[in-house]
């Protein structure tokens, strides 16, 4: 694992580069001079260069997320309204829309599409497990898949959103969040239709052997198959 107080100081040297130069080897090389950083530890914490960087900002962002969450009380809002606080909380865990910018345009070449498909998921992730998440089978894999899909699309708002305090992007997140609660309906209908309910035992039925990962969680999309192999 990357040594978390080196890692800390290359991201806090890099920060102010990063608008000008992006999440390039540019700036991993100029963050690590002004870091004091030797150039053997900086390929030891980011062996694959600039993209680590980036993602460990981006896991930076995560941590503080969670860090409110853990010190906020939600007992007295709605479900839906703990999942929108939490994707707010990411956003505004964010000191500058810039590097974020810069950060799409990295996770948007060929090379590195599915590094920021993980890291939305791993969000995700975070923000369903910290809510208290129990789901054991395929709805644990369709909460995440759907609110990686609310987060992504509430990132591109927020970074066009020039209105004051980002009104307009927490209505465009509660939007995007009623529509999630629609499709849980939906899910909790269909579940209690009987016809839907026998293909899930029949035609469908390998539906029920998909299982959430168990224990400690791999780096990724995760999961775990219960069927013959």
């Amino acid at each position: 694992m990357p040594d978390r107080d080196l890692m800390t100081r290359l991201l806090q040297a890099a920060k102010p580069l990063v608008p000008f130069d992006g999440w390039t080897e540019t700036t991993l090389r100029a963050a690590a001079e002004e870091a004091g950083i030797a150039p053997a530890l900086v390929a030891a914490i980011c062996p694959r260069g600039a993209v680590d960087l980036a993602l460990a900002y981006h896991a930076a962002g995560d941590a503080a997320m969670l860090a409110r969450l853990a010190g906020t009380d939600l007992g007295a809002l709605r479900f839906r309204d703990r999942v929108a606080f939490a994707v707010r909380a990411r956003l505004e865990a964010v000191e500058d829309r810039e590097l974020v910018r810069r950060g799409m345009t990295l996770f948007s070449l060929p090379p590195y599409v599915a590094d920021g498909a993980r890291a939305l998921w791993q969000t995700a992730d975070h923000i369903w497990t910290a809510l208290g998440d129990t789901s054991e089978d395929v709805n644990w894999y369709t909460k995440r898949a759907t609110l990686s899909g609310v987060y992504g699309a509430t990132v591109l708002y927020w970074l066009g959103d020039d209105s004051a305090g980002q009104t307009r992007t927490w209505e465009f997140l509660d939007r995007r969040i009623e529509d999630v609660m629609q499709i849980e309906k939906f899910k909790a209908r269909v579940r209690d239709n009987r016809l839907i309910s026998g293909l899930m035992t029949g035609p469908l039925g390998f539906l029920g052997r998909i299982r959430a990962p168990q224990g400690a969680r791999p780096i990724g999309m995760p999961g775990r198959w219960n069927g013959p192999n």
